[in-house]
């Protein structure tokens, strides 16, 4: 199974593409989609080089399934609205190409990769870098992408044996509280 994990940013979105066998994990692709070459103020054209980013590195790597990084809210609400109007962005690219697409917190990614929610975006890159082999350390965002990638290898498989066995019911509100979903 391909993986595709997005990081979303307004300014900077972080991808990264795995291939998943069984428990292990091959790196295929990672990278970023900046925005930051377009006027601050040009919210549509900055929404418009995420839209075909994405699509771009869909259609390049093809993966089976994407998982995209669920919007905390901020301290300010006008770089929460940003955030997510990135992020819708990103899902309507990834779903205009027929892909399923998983949510994942942070806090969940951080914890899948890492051990623990609260950790540093050194210590994501670090365990991404020996999760899977690199010869480096991926940068900040491209790493946030794999890791998000790596999540959904870790907690999708669980995921979908759960949802064979009966149905799951998502709440509308108050998924997601400080990290736990309940």
């Amino acid at each position: 199974m391909r993986i595709l994990g997005i990081d979303p940013g307004l300014q900077t979105t972080g991808f990264g593409v795995i291939d998943v066998e069984g428990s292990r994990m091959r790196y295929v692709a990672s990278g970023t989609i900046k925005t930051t070459h377009l006027a601050l103020g040009d919210l549509p054209g900055r929404l418009k080089v995420l839209f075909d980013g994405i699509r771009e590195v869909s259609t390049r790597y093809t993966p089976d399934v994407a998982c995209v990084e669920i919007v905390f809210v901020n301290v300010n609400p006008q770089s929460t609205l940003l955030l997510g109007q990135a992020r819708g962005a990103c899902l309507t690219a990834l779903v205009s190409m027929d892909l399923p697409v998983a949510e994942y917190t942070a806090l969940q990614m951080k914890k899948a990769v890492v051990g623990h929610g609260r950790a540093a975006k050194s210590q994501v890159q670090e365990m991404v870098k020996r999760l899977l082999q690199l010869p480096g350390l991926p940068g900040t965002d491209a790493a946030d992408g794999l890791g998000m990638a790596i999540t959904h290898a870790h907690v999708g498989q669980s995921m979908a044996k759960l949802a064979e066995a009966g149905t799951l019911n998502r709440k509308q509100h108050a998924m997601y509280r400080k990290g736990r979903s309940y």
